[in-house]
C-alpha cells in the first residue's frame, strides 16, 4: 500500500491537476467510481488505478474489470487519496488514462458527415463544456468539434460535469475549426450560428437537413470569421431584458429542437407506410 506523499507515482498524479502537467505527461485524471466504470465499459485504456482498501472491498465487480484493463493498480490510504484528488470528498478511487487513446479512432472522432453535429469555439468554462457534452450525447449528436483555444477537453471538471457521457460522444479538438466547418459544408452540411442579432428564431430553421450547430465563447460569442462562414444565423428569443443565456442552455434548446423536428418527420414517414 502506498502511504507516502513523496512517492514518485503520487507526485506524477498530482501534476495532472494542471493543464501543463497533462500536456507534458500526455495523461489525464479520472476521479470517482462512475467515471472509472464508464471508462471500463467504453474500453478506454487505464494507465494507473489507485484506490483505498475499503473501496476495493465494496466494488468487487468493477475491481475485476479494472484488473483486466489497467496497466498498474495500487492500493493507497485515505491521506494519499486526498492528496491526489481534485475534489474535496473523493469517493475512494482515482485513475489516470492516456490523452490519445489507442482504441479505434471511430470511437473518438466525429463521423465525416453527421446528420447532427456541434462545434464550439473558444469555450472557457469546464463546467459548461462538460454539461454540453452530456446534453449532446443525450440528444443523439454524432460528433463534437472543439477549437484548440478552448478549455482542455480532459480537464477534471469537464469529465465530472459530463457524468460519463465523455466516453459516449465522438469528439475532436481542431487547430483550425473554420477549415473543418468548410469541409463539412462541401459535404452538404449546413452550419448554423447562434447570434443575438439574427432575425430568424431557432425553431424556424429546418433542422431536418444535415446540420452542425455552432456556439461561441461565453462572453464574446462567435468570432467574425465563423459568423461569416455560417450558412444560417438564428437567435434564441429573450424577454424581460435578459441579456443572454448560459451556453449550455443554448446548446440544449437547439439540439432538442433539432430532435423534435426529426421525430415529427419520422412519425409522418411511419404513418405513410401503414
Amino acid at each position: 500500500m502506498l502511504t507516502s506523499l513523496q512517492n514518485p507515482l503520487i507526485k506524477h498524479i498530482r501534476k495532472l491537476h494542471t493543464a501543463k502537467g497533462r500536456r507534458h505527461q500526455q495523461q489525464f485524471i479520472l476521479e470517482g467510481t462512475h467515471l472509472v466504470e464508464e471508462a471500463c465499459e467504453a474500453g478506454y485504456p487505464l494507465e494507473v488505478v489507485c484506490c483505498t482498501p475499503d473501496w476495493q472491498s465494496q466494488h468487487q465487480p468493477l475491481w475485476k474489470l479494472i484488473t483486466q484493463q489497467a496497466h498498474r493498480i495500487e492500493l493507497i490510504d485515505q491521506r494519499v487519496l486526498n492528496a491526489i484528488a481534485t475534489t474535496v470528498h473523493p469517493d475512494g478511487i482515482i485513475a489516470t488514462a492516456p490523452r490519445f487513446s489507442p482504441i479505434p479512432r471511430s470511437h473518438l472522432q466525429p463521423t465525416p458527415s453527421p446528420h447532427l453535429g456541434l462545434a464550439l469555439e473558444t469555450l472557457q468554462d469546464p463546467g459548461n463544456l462538460g454539461t454540453i457534452i452530456r446534453t449532446a450525447a443525450a440528444a443523439g449528436v454524432e460528433g463534437l468539434l472543439l477549437s484548440a483555444d478552448s478549455v482542455d477537453l480532459d480537464h477534471p471538471k469537464v469529465l465530472r460535469a459530463s457524468v460519463g457521457a465523455w466516453f459516449r460522444l465522438p469528439m475532436r479538438v481542431c487547430s483550425d475549426l473554420a477549415a473543418e466547418l468548410r469541409a463539412a459544408q462541401q459535404q452538404g452540411i449546413q452550419i448554423v450560428a447562434t447570434l443575438p442579432s439574427a432575425t430568424q428564431v431557432y425553431w424556424e430553421l429546418d433542422f431536418q437537413k444535415p446540420t452542425i450547430i455552432l456556439l461561441g465563447n461565453e462572453g464574446a460569442g462567435l468570432s467574425q470569421p465563423l459568423i461569416e462562414l455560417a450558412d444560417q444565423q438564428v437567435n434564441i428569443p429573450l424577454y424581460r431584458s435578459v441579456e443572454s443565456l448560459n451556453v449550455g442552455i443554448c446548446a440544449a434548446l437547439m439540439l432538442y429542437e433539432a430532435q423534435r423536428q426529426r421525430s415529427i418527420i419520422n412519425v409522418v414517414r411511419k404513418c405513410s407506410q401503414m
